[in-house]
């Protein structure tokens, strides 16, 4: 019989397995709609799209027009440098990006009532050094310490105050048939006619047919049918002649065209019945206003908007 084996046994040696890491999870990525909504649901019953794909023919300023917007929003909305460059089938975004709100047609404040206004500054506080005197001071009320700095300073000089000058006065109120008001919002506008004189033909007549056109004599006044901001003023719409286009809110528009003059700049704000330009035949066979009426940038028949013509 074999001897024993009298050495203990060495116990198993049990070997860790790795600390497997996991995997990363990975978020799937949000599905793409295919196609946006034609309209958002803040637009609930605009018949606009979101986009507009450029055909031939098209300007910035006809798209604009056609859509009842500001030519120089869309271009910021669709960081174009130049209104004058766009391309056959390029989509233009006619609504301002999410985060973005559309300018609102609203009366400005005079640059020379804002130069007016007095500008308020804190007082300039001013260290003195340290003496019971000076102590004192601190512990009387205003009007006394400001007397007594004055008198008792010997260190500073003392220089005397200037006179205010006169304010710049604020300018003369318009002529009594110019009615001062803000834009109006979405609600009813009162409108009034641009020019005095008889209709020559009617909405859906004449060589562009999205108006009405009021003879007149050439020079004569052309007012703002209603108070709003100038979107347009130039000679850029063919067969528009010099045309000026308000913008009343973000619903309504009017178009004054053929005029001989125009007497107000882009973004400038205009009164109910402020003269805005001179009646005229530019681009035109004769001296009329053309004058349009748009709602969302559809034309609609002026005369179911302005007063009985007397």
């Amino acid at each position: 019989m074999p001897p024993a084996n009298t050495a203990a046994a060495a116990p198993p040696v049990i070997v860790a397995p790795a600390k497997q890491e996991k995997p990363p999870v990975v978020a799937p990525l949000p599905a793409v709609a295919a196609e946006e909504p034609a309209a958002k649901p803040y637009r609930e019953g605009d018949w606009r799209p979101e986009y507009h794909v450029v055909k031939k023919g098209d300007t910035l300023y006809s798209i604009a027009l056609d859509y009842g917007q500001d030519y120089r929003e869309l271009a910021a909305w669709n960081n174009l440098e130049d209104p004058g460059l766009i391309k056959i089938d390029q989509r233009l975004r006619l609504f301002p990006p999410d985060g973005v709100s559309e300018a609102p047609a609203v009366a400005a404040v005079p640059a020379s009532v804002a130069a007016a206004a007095p500008v308020l500054s804190e007082p300039k506080a001013r260290k003195l050094p340290y003496s019971e005197q000076a102590l004192a001071q601190l512990k009387m009320p205003v009007a006394v310490t400001a007397g007594t700095a004055a008198t008792t300073s010997t260190v500073t000089t003392t220089k005397p105050v200037p006179k205010p000058q006169a304010a710049e006065p604020v300018p003369s109120l318009p002529p009594a048939h110019v009615q001062k008001e803000a834009p109006p919002a979405d609600g009813k506008i009162n409108w009034e006619w641009p020019t005095q004189g008889k209709v020559i033909y009617g909405f859906g007549q004449g060589s562009i047919q999205k108006g009405i056109g009021i003879e007149g004599k050439s020079g004569q006044a052309v007012l703002a049918a209603a108070p709003g901001k100038v979107v347009y003023s130039g000679s850029g719409l063919r067969g528009y002649g010099k045309l000026i286009i308000v913008k009343h809110n973000t619903s309504f528009l009017s178009v004054y065209a053929h005029n001989s003059r125009v007497l107000v700049k882009e973004g400038q704000t205009v009164a109910k019945g402020q003269k805005i330009a001179e009646v005229g035949d530019t681009d035109s066979d004769r001296v009329a206003l053309h004058f349009e009426i748009r709602k969302l940038g559809k034309p609609v028949d002026p005369l179911q908007f302005l007063p009985e013509h007397s």
